[in-house]
Formats: C-alpha cells, structure tokens, sequence
C-alpha cells in the first residue's frame, strides 16, 4: 500500500468565479495573487495572476470526505455530519465529558481521531475546555496550495449584470431590503492553473502525539479509500462559490502523480515550471536509486479521464 501521493496538475477553467476577496460598492472583486517566475530569458519577472486559495480546495475535498464517509458507513462526528468547521469540537463544547486536568493529551486526540474520519483525515485545533484549558492540534493528511493561473495562460473579466424584477424596472431600494432592480458587477476567470496535492496516507490514524496507530488495518484501509476517492471528486467537480450560475467548464487537467511506498516522499513539482511533468520523474528516478527496493512510482495523465483512470487504479490497489 503506498505511504504518500503526490499530485502535480495543469487545471484548465473556463469562466470560474471560485473564489472572491469582497465586494467594492456593487463590483466584486476576484482573488488575485502576485508570483515570480522565471521566463524565457532566464530571468525571473513578477506577474499578477487569478488564484483559487488552498483553503477553498481544502474546503472542496472535505464536502466529498464527508460524503464518502457517510456513504462507506465509517465514524462521524456529529459536527462534521452537519458541516460545522469546528468539527469534533461541536461535538464536545458544551457537553459533559469523561475528561479530567489528568487526562492526556494524548488520549484526547486518540479518542478524536477514532470518532470521525473527517477530524482524522483533514485535521482541526481542539480548543475546548477538556477538563483544563487545552490547544491540541490534529494535523490534517491532505496538503493543497494554491490553485495559480500560470502567466499569461489566465485572464479574468468583470460582467454586468441586472436582477430581474417581474413587475418591471425599478430603483434597488428599502429599508435593508434587496427590493427593485439592483446592478452588479461579477468576476469571471478562465485560463491554466498550477495544482499541487500532497496525501500522506501513512498519518491516516496516526496519532500525532503517542506516534501510535489508532485503527486497525482494515479500518485504516477503509479511511484511506475514502479520502484518495474525496481527492479525485476534488477535481471533478470543484465546488465554491456563485457555481449557481457560474459552474466551471472543466476544459483539461494534465500531469503527473507520484506515489511512494515507503518514507521517501511522493516528489511534487509546480506547473508553474513548464518542465514539471519531466522533473517529477527525473527526481524519482533518482530516489529510486539510492533506495533498495526503488520506493517511488509515477504515472502521466493527459486529461481529467486519464487521472481519474490512475486514481481508481491506486484506490484499488491499496484495498
């Protein structure tokens, strides 16, 4: 069973409004980041690109863990069931616990991570007033960074839009109401984007504090199942926001995953290097050999069907 995944993506979305900083009067403002890439003249120059944050694709890949979780019969807690983002934590705040000031911190989080998969697998902050006051950290499984529109592959465009009013056109006006026919001005982005995953299957029931595996093996199979199936509904339906109206046309998504079956680390490159695709292979070949047996496999994908093909084959052979 591999230890760790890696992957390294060219996203292609058309016409996306995923993720927004504000609103300025009646124009909302898109996301934009700022990044240094070298260009064809060896030199490295500053672009402003779109982005979709790591955290809204984190966001994403939780929704379908939750639903993976619910469908494969395994632990919830009741927060994460309702999609509270204090998790386990909803759960305890408030209620009678068996916790004392001489309980261990780590029997907390082994009891955190036996109670729901989501806690487990994307991590959380418990916070609560356990029997003295306490700040013990699950670290999640699951890495995303920022989903980055490569330079000059990625332009965005502000549309104008008008509420429908049935009764016809009128001032958008009351007293704190949305009433009449307002205007607004809406972001749409389209272009590549760099995507970057890294899963460390190997944490999946760990606990961070004792080092001690939580679930037996069955269970913890089961577990790595549901989030390596979440991470691929990640991508082929990335839900965020005004997807009411704004779905994204996923056009293409090519690269590369890597996936290791021991400590050595699945390589992970950006697409933001034109080469990404060549690099990750040239850097597990070179893990490979100084490992004995060579630890680390990588599998192209051309499109989004190409990655779906390769990480149905990885979930399979991990059950």
């Amino acid at each position: 069973m591999y230890k760790s995944i890696s992957v390294s993506g060219l996203l292609t979305m058309e016409l996306h409004s995923l993720n927004n900083e504000g609103s300025e009067g009646n124009t909302m403002m898109t996301r934009m980041v700022d990044i240094v890439v070298k260009g064809e003249d060896g030199e490295a120059h500053k672009h402003t690109v779109n982005a979709v944050s790591g955290d809204m694709f984190k966001h994403i890949l939780v929704e379908h863990l939750t639903a993976e979780s619910k469908n494969m019969g395994l632990n919830l807690s009741e927060g994460c069931r309702i999609g509270n983002p204090n998790r386990i934590q909803y759960d305890w705040d408030g209620n009678p616990l068996k916790y004392s000031k001489e309980s261990k911190d780590g029997d907390i989080l082994r009891d955190a991570i036996t109670a729901c998969t989501v806690t487990d697998c994307a991590g959380t902050l418990i916070t609560s007033d356990l029997g003295k006051s306490r700040s013990i950290a699950r670290k999640s499984c699951v890495e995303f960074g920022w989903v980055v529109g490569r330079p000059e592959a990625v332009t965005t465009d502000s549309y104008f839009h008008a509420k429908f009013v049935a009764e016809g056109r009128g001032e958008g006006k009351g007293e704190g109401a949305n009433l009449g026919q307002n205007i607004f001005h809406r972001p749409a982005s389209s272009g590549q984007y760099a995507a970057v995953l890294n899963i460390d299957l190997y944490k999946v029931g760990r606990n961070d504090i004792t080092t001690e595996q939580v679930h037996d093996e069955a269970e913890r199979k089961k577990r790595c199942e549901a989030l390596l199936k979440a991470a691929l509904s990640t991508f082929v339906k990335p839900t965020g926001a005004h997807r009411n109206t704004q779905n994204p046309h996923i056009v293409d998504f090519s690269g590369v995953i890597a996936a290791s079956k021991s400590t050595v680390p699945a390589p992970c490159v950006s697409a933001l290097n034109p080469a990404f695709e060549s690099q990750v292979e040239e850097i597990a070949t070179a893990m490979n050999t100084v490992n004995d047996p060579a630890p680390v496999e990588t599998f192209r994908f051309a499109d989004l069907g190409a990655f779906a093909t390769r990480m149905a084959e990885i979930i399979r052979a991990g059950r």
